[in-house]
C-alpha cells in the first residue's frame, strides 16, 4: 500500500468515527471542553492507601480507599476490598460502575442469570438504575478491585429480595 493509500485510508477512518460520534450526540448541546492544563503526576504507593469503612454497606470488613474524587459526593475512582466469602443481599446502585479485578475472584449473579466468575485483569461495566444483582467475593481469597463510578457510591436493597 503506498503512503498516499495509507494516509488516505486513515482519513477517511478518522472521519467515519467522527461521524459516528456525532450521529450519537445528535441532539445533546455540547460544551467545548476547557484545554487539558499540565499537572504534576501523582504516585500513591500501595502502603499510603487510605482504607475505610465501605459505607452503607455496614459489612465487616468491606473497605474503600479513594484514588481520585470522593464516593461519598460524587464521581470517583477507588480500590475495594471485599473479604473471602463476602455476599450482598440483591442490590442497585444509582450510578453506573467501571470494575477491573486486580486479585481474588469477583462474583457478580445478575437477577434471574449465572453467577459471573471474574478473576484478576477482568473487567465489568455495570449500569447504574434498575440493574438487579448480587456482588460477592469467592471463599478462597479477598478480593480487591479498582471502581470508577459516574456519581457517588450507593447501595440500594431490591424490596422482597431474599438475603
Amino acid at each position: 500500500m503506498t503512503m498516499r493509500r495509507s494516509l488516505a485510508l486513515a482519513v477517511s477512518l478518522g472521519l467515519a468515527a467522527a461521524a459516528a460520534l456525532h450521529a450519537q450526540d445528535a441532539g445533546k448541546t455540547m460544551k467545548p471542553k476547557p484545554a487539558a492544563r499540565a499537572a504534576a503526576p501523582v504516585f500513591m504507593p500501595a502502603g499510603d492507601l487510605k482504607w475505610v469503612d465501605l459505607d452503607p454497606t455496614g459489612a465487616p470488613g468491606v473497605k474503600i480507599a479513594d484514588l481520585w474524587g470522593d464516593h461519598t459526593k460524587g464521581a470517583f475512582g477507588a480500590m475495594v476490598k471485599f473479604p473471602a466469602g463476602f455476599t450482598t443481599p440483591m442490590h442497585t446502585h444509582t450510578n453506573a460502575f467501571r470494575i477491573v479485578v486486580v486479585s481474588g475472584t469477583f462474583l457478580q449473579t445478575p437477577e434471574g442469570k449465572s453467577e459471573v466468575r471474574l478473576g484478576p485483569g477482568s473487567y465489568l461495566f455495570q449500569p447504574g438504575g434498575s440493574y438487579k444483582h448480587v456482588t460477592g467475593c469467592d471463599k478462597a481469597s479477598d478480593c480487591v478491585f479498582l471502581t470508577q463510578a459516574t456519581g457517588k457510591f450507593d447501595l440500594i436493597p431490591v424490596e422482597g429480595a431474599a438475603k
